[in-house]
């Protein structure tokens, strides 16, 4: 089994959804593809394999078949299941969410800074999972427990900007094969310290957890260990100390642009996880310290906004594109950036 991982908003690697592969013994008698699948995963309703069916979730030999299909010896299946974590009772709490779009299958939402996605450890409450309950309340399926928001991916905590739910189970699975296909366009904002050198560039490296520090990422380019990500990056201003850099995900591993950026000496400013929170260009006394300490209270997190997203819609089948503007603390820091350049 291939487990795709996710982010969730403490560091910690969590799967959204599984990726089962299973080879059809020889000795197989001709059986539907739900009925053999049932037998195979542990915790799956029909129901749930008729929905990833439904939503062309299930592969045969790299084609995608209807329900009534019947496996035969040496069939290779494929399967991306829907999995929302694990969680305490989800409570409905009443907090203000930026909708940007919403309609019967999807809603995308500009998360605010500091805002938590799901309950975990230390955030139970006051996350936007709480919100959306709420916001849900008056649909029958979420007031009677039967659904819960759909999650395919996720932002850190400290990331602002665009993320996509799902509303219904149809529409998790068909996005969560986007994502798993990686179709899904996806455009960052991220302030680093340093001059980058490249106007552009793609930095590859397998991510894994960090063998020092288990609640950090690392990135290990040999391939032994972690999982392939691929980040692309290009310059959009440079600000003397820092740089500013668009990045386009091709994978979406945990902590990507963070610790992709860090390995190549630019951690993203203010990222206090991995090493962006201090002074790394520039002298470290005086009125520019002061500056640089002023910032770091403006924007109390990591300069990092999920800015675009693309994706194709699960029932309407066409292509949706949102942009968000950055939060007012990401752009009073970049000001300030300006402003401390031309009067050097």
């Amino acid at each position: 089994m291939e487990e795709l991982e996710l982010i969730n908003d403490q560091g910690e690697q969590q799967e959204l959804y599984e990726h089962y592969r299973f080879v059809v013994d020889k000795g197989q008698s001709p059986l539907r593809i739900d009925k053999y699948l049932i037998n195979r995963i542990e915790n799956v309703s029909r129901n749930r394999i008729q929905n990833a069916i439904k939503a062309g979730n299930i592969i045969v030999n790299e084609k995608i078949v209807k329900s009534n299909y019947k496996v035969r010896p040496g069939d290779i299946i494929s399967v991306i299941l829907p999995y929302p974590p694990i969680a305490p009772e989800l409570l409905p709490e009443n907090i203000p969410i930026d909708i940007i779009y919403e309609d019967d299958d999807v809603i995308v939402i500009n998360k605010q800074p500091d805002m938590v996605v799901h309950p975990g450890c230390g955030n139970y409450r006051g996350t936007l999972v709480n919100a959306l309950i709420f916001h849900f309340k008056d649909n029958p399926l979420f007031a009677k427990g039967e659904l819960r928001p759909g999650l395919v991916h996720r932002l850190d905590k400290g990331t602002s900007g665009l993320l996509v739910v799902a509303k219904n189970e149809i529409a998790m699975n068909k996005l969560a094969m986007q994502f798993f296909q990686r179709t899904v366009q996806r455009k960052y904002i991220a302030l680093v310290w340093g001059n980058v050198k490249n106007d552009e560039g793609t930095i590859i490296g397998h991510i894994g957890r960090s063998l020092r520090d288990r609640k950090k990422m690392d990135v290990f380019e040999d391939g032994s260990y972690g999982k392939h990500a691929i980040t692309h990056y290009k310059v959009l201003e440079r600000l003397y100390y820092v740089t500013l850099i668009e990045c386009k995900l091709e994978t979406g591993r945990t902590h990507q642009i963070r610790v992709h950026m860090e390995h190549i000496g630019h951690p993203i400013f203010n990222d206090d996880r991995y090493g962006g929170n201090k002074i790394l260009k520039g002298t470290i006394t005086g009125t520019y310290k002061k500056f640089v300490e002023n910032c770091f209270e403006i924007m109390q997190r990591p300069a990092l906004h999920a800015m675009v997203l693309g994706f194709i819609h699960p029932s309407l089948e066409k292509e949706m594109y949102f942009e968000v503007p950055l939060p007012n603390d990401f752009k009073n820091v970049l000001d300030n950036w300006r402003n401390y350049v031309k009067a050097l």
